[in-house]
């Protein structure tokens, strides 16, 4: 799910490749565009600078990019790539979960540097790059031990702040840190999947409070798109059985 001027694009995970296109005041449902080629759908991201979005694909490891004329266009990411953002360069940043990488590509595919990430930032499932270049990285997963969200430095080698520790439902811990938004300021929204909530932290990752709590939420959130125009948040509320998505929403709050 990602916004882009006065729209907002749904990616549905099926084997048509489908993405839905809503009004952003309406939420009127306006057409659905087709990716091409597509294995399996798992993040997308939108530029607002060259009005496209890019998509994630790890069944043949690659990115898929679609922009507003209905040109589309893929390339090799040859990792599985876990989630996507766009920094303040206009590049893609792409979480690689398997080797604990990011890698940044131009508009246009060429892979510019990838990051390996410190040894103990386990399962990294998504990243954002902050404008003077560090990282805000998330990651955890079940029966993995710590759960966190991470501030790294822009080579990789340092984690300069984090938030949580142990996997657990208090205050201060996560139960699968799933998804990031960055406001202009540098707060940070995460998904936290287990304890379905969203919590918010400081640019230099203190607690501040729970913006969207379970109570809120119909099954668990999976992924959050922030507007910052708008100033509203977009959060996936999806409904799981046996590991399968059988249902699903967006819950939009005012932050």
């Amino acid at each position: 799910m990602t916004s882009l001027g006065d729209e907002i694009y749904l990616l549905r995970r099926k084997a048509a490749g489908q993405v839905e296109v809503y009004d952003v005041i309406s939420y009127r449902l306006l057409r659905r565009l087709t990716v091409p080629n597509a294995g399996a759908f798992y993040d997308m991201t939108s530029c607002q600078h060259f009005l496209c979005l890019y998509i994630c694909d790890p069944a043949v490891k690659c990115v898929h990019r679609l922009d507003f004329e209905g040109n589309a266009a893929m390339w090799p990411v040859n990792d599985k790539p876990r989630s996507l953002s766009v920094n303040a360069d206009h590049n893609l940043i792409v979480t690689c979960r398997a080797d604990r990488k990011i890698k940044e590509f131009s508009p246009c595919g060429d892979l510019l540097r990838d990051v390996t990430l410190p040894d103990d930032v386990i399962n990294p499932l998504h990243a954002i790059q902050l404008t003077n270049g560090q990282f805000i990285v998330c990651h955890g997963r079940r029966n993995y031990p710590i759960h966190r969200v991470c501030r790294i430095s822009s080579d990789g080698q340092e984690l300069v702040h984090s938030h949580g520790e142990e996997q657990g439902s208090n205050i201060g811990q996560y139960d699968v840190p799933n998804h990031l938004a960055v406001d202009d300021n540098e707060f940070v929204y995460a998904v936290d999947v287990g304890n379905r909530r969203v919590t918010l932290l400081s640019p230099t990752l203190d607690y501040k409070r729970q913006v969207v709590s379970c109570d809120q939420l119909k099954w668990q959130p999976d992924r959050l798109c922030y507007d910052v125009q708008r100033r509203r948040l977009y959060v996936n509320d999806c409904k799981f059985n046996d590991g399968m998505y059988t249902a699903g929403r967006v819950v939009v709050f005012s932050v």
